[in-house]
């Protein structure tokens, strides 16, 4: 299935953390022959930057040194043609395994409440949807970032289903941490989501309600296919 629109096609898949919008987000991408992006990888950058050069001290955030350094971030997601996946380059330099590390999964919420912080990505990626078609996922594209998009797509399903699947990540990385801490992450990154000052995480009114927990990959992507034909999108 291929983009037939003349237009641009912005699709816009909110929800909470570790529920699979990245992994449909990705497929959906693929399937249309359009760009994705991974907002959430873009603000867990800034994360790892701000561990990496001591923006970040015993888990306390140097508010000033941060709104600094963005000047000096630089965020590009380049096709990996062997892999068939998007890849995330901090500064030119490969990160993707680093960014999805336990220690920047504990700080990414934090620093997604600062507002300069969200105000430098939201314009980045608000450019980038100027250029071309997109996929993009995270928590407030379709309220803050892209509140016209074609399709908006709000995902959640109970925070249980979601540590599972992320503990379940973590094994297969051999990475050692237990399940109720991973349930717990979860749980403290939910309430930070939908709580902060700064674009919260809500639905947007005219977004598409997709509860994932007892659907497979494939259903999920159909779902959102048959939305896309049913508003004559595709």
């Amino acid at each position: 299935m291929k983009e037939t629109q003349t237009k641009k096609l912005i699709i816009a898949i909110d929800g909470h953390s570790s529920c699979g919008k990245s992994t449909v987000a990705k497929d959906l991408a693929k399937q249309l022959h359009i760009a994705y992006i991974d907002s959430g990888a873009m603000y867990r950058c800034v994360t790892l930057y701000a561990l990496q050069h001591n923006i970040i001290v015993d888990g306390v955030v140097n508010e000033e040194k941060l709104q600094h350094a963005l000047n000096n971030i630089s965020i590009e997601f380049r096709f990996n043609p062997e892999t068939q996946t998007n890849q995330t380059y901090l500064n030119t330099i490969l990160v993707e395994k680093e960014i999805r590390g336990m220690e920047v999964t504990k700080l990414v919420s934090t620093i997604s409440t600062y507002s300069f912080v969200r105000k430098k990505l939201v314009e980045l990626q608000q450019k980038m949807g100027e250029k071309e078609s997109l996929v993009m996922d995270g928590r407030d594209i379709g309220t803050v970032v892209f509140p016209k998009a074609d399709l908006k797509i709000f995902m959640t399903t109970a925070p249980e289903i979601r540590a599972e699947r992320r503990f379940k990540e973590f094994q297969e990385k051999g990475e050692n941490i237990s399940f109720d801490a991973v349930l717990k992450n979860i749980q403290e990154r939910d309430h930070m989501d939908e709580n902060r000052a700064e674009s919260p995480l809500i639905k947007a009114n005219d977004a598409v309600v997709l509860d994932n927990g007892n659907l497979s990959k494939e259903e999920q992507l159909q779902s959102i296919l048959q939305e896309l034909q049913k508003r004559s999108l595709i």
